[in-house]
């Protein structure tokens, strides 16, 4: 027994240091585009036509596309069942999908192995789910892997968007693609796997209903006995649950901390910051933060008191957003800001909220008594709603095309697909031949 507790230890730990070991990858390649030290290591590399330094710098991607995570389960598929037919499985298997549900579920004992280490708490939890004939509504979906799976997959999203814009690779997009082949898929995966093998996760009635019931379950106040499954703010309070320590409080401070590298990354490669690399760049971005979160309070500000004067709150808050713009086009226009500055802005500010998110609900008891836990909650469910339209938007796009919806149940229920068409048609020609 305590050899079986060591080996399965030993799993869950191996398959979080290969998880840990993509992050590390991806955040030492947004450091060298952010840094610069990427594009001077190449440059050096081709002026003195080092072409040792050039294989160790492109060789990664061999690593990258998980062919020597592969080679065990190929070698064993040969031992078993000879080349031919190893080669087959093999090759089935990926059109069957099957890296993307392992993926997924080398996720989720990739979160939960690392809650139990911050936080303990050690109890069973299900890593992947079996074979169903329902569908599953994409608001239990979204419960279920919002947490361990969407928030990180929208991480490495994001690392890799900083890798494209901002990272040096003389190679073009074949090397960039070889790269971070297999971090696209990984990130895909953590995001889309649960619709992908959800049935009927593509049909567009079903989309829409599945829509509908997410902002209810979104939108829903809750209050006192409601649970989880109805109201976003019980289940929120859910998930925050295992937060109850001070090592755990201050370990997952220390951890939200890594938001900020995009932000201080990004605003330096501004072009209305130029060459300056002063702090004083970076204290202006964080008063433009400091703004945008005024304003979010002025457009979500919707007390008691005010229901009798919602004309003048829409006025103020009218005025406020055309202030915005108006700014903002003045800024563009007078200054070294540009339309792609806006964007990054964007691409920076929004891991900098997480992590203003993550650090306050870490130290929720006392955002209480600053009586501020309110306006975080509204933050947060902001965050929530922009991260669900992420990932329906493409589920819907998909729901439009019929022949993708076929190919989902052909491919979720193959066996069992095939053997009621046989029935069908026997019963059919019973039919005809009775006729």
């Amino acid at each position: 027994m305590m050899s079986f507790y060591v080996t399965t230890v030993g799993f869950y730990f191996c398959t979080m240091l290969t998880v840990l070991t993509v992050y590390i990858f991806l955040y030492g390649r947004a450091y060298l585009a952010f840094s610069g030290i990427g594009e001077a290591i190449q440059t050096r590399a081709n002026v003195l036509q080092n072409t040792a330094l050039d294989a160790a710098l492109n060789t990664q991607f061999l690593f990258q596309i998980g062919v020597f995570t592969a080679i065990p389960m190929i070698l064993g598929f040969i031992l078993e069942s000879g080349f031919l037919t190893a080669v087959v499985s093999f090759t089935t298997m990926q059109f069957q999908l099957c890296s993307v549900f392992f993926t997924f579920s080398l996720g989720t004992r990739t979160h939960y192995f690392g809650r139990t280490i911050l936080h303990g708490g050690a109890k069973y939890r299900a890593t992947g789910r079996g074979f169903v004939v329902r569908h599953i509504k994409f608001a239990e979906n979204y419960r279920l892997y919002s947490r361990s799976h969407f928030v990180k997959g929208l991480e490495v999203v994001l690392l890799l968007i900083i890798m494209l814009a901002y990272g040096y690779n003389n190679g073009g997009a074949v090397s960039f693609i070889l790269i971070s082949v297999s971090s696209w898929i990984m990130a895909l995966s953590w995001l889309f796997a649960p619709y992908l093998f959800n049935p009927s996760g593509f049909e567009w009635q079903k989309t829409v209903e599945d829509f509908g019931d997410w902002t209810d379950w979104l939108f829903y106040r809750g209050g006192i006995g409601v649970k989880g499954e109805e109201s976003w703010e019980a289940w929120w309070d859910e998930e925050l649950a295992h937060i109850h320590t001070l090592r755990g409080r201050i370990l997952e401070t220390i951890l939200s901390c890594r938001f900020f590298f995009f932000q201080y990354g990004i605003v330096y490669k501004l072009h209305a910051s130029g060459s300056d690399t002063s702090i004083t760049v970076y204290a202006w971005s964080w008063i433009v933060f400091a703004g945008l979160v005024i304003l979010f309070q002025v457009f979500t500000f919707g007390h008691k008191a005010w229901v009798n004067f919602q004309l003048p709150l829409r006025l103020i808050q009218s005025v406020t957003l055309l202030l915005l713009l108006a700014g903002l086009a003045a800024a563009i226009v007078l200054t070294a800001l540009s339309v792609t500055d806006i964007l990054a802005c964007i691409l920076a500010f929004i891991p900098t909220g997480w992590a203003i998110i993550s650090i306050a609900v870490a130290w929720k008891p006392v955002l209480k008594k600053l009586r501020i836990w309110k306006s975080v909650r509204t933050l947060a469910r902001l965050y929530d709603a922009g991260m669900g339209m992420f990932i329906i938007v493409p589920i819907a796009m998909f729901s439009w095309l019929p022949f993708v919806s076929t190919f989902q149940t052909r491919l979720l229920f193959n066996q069992a697909f095939s053997r009621g068409l046989e029935i069908s048609l026997i019963l059919s020609g019973n039919n005809q031949n009775n006729g």
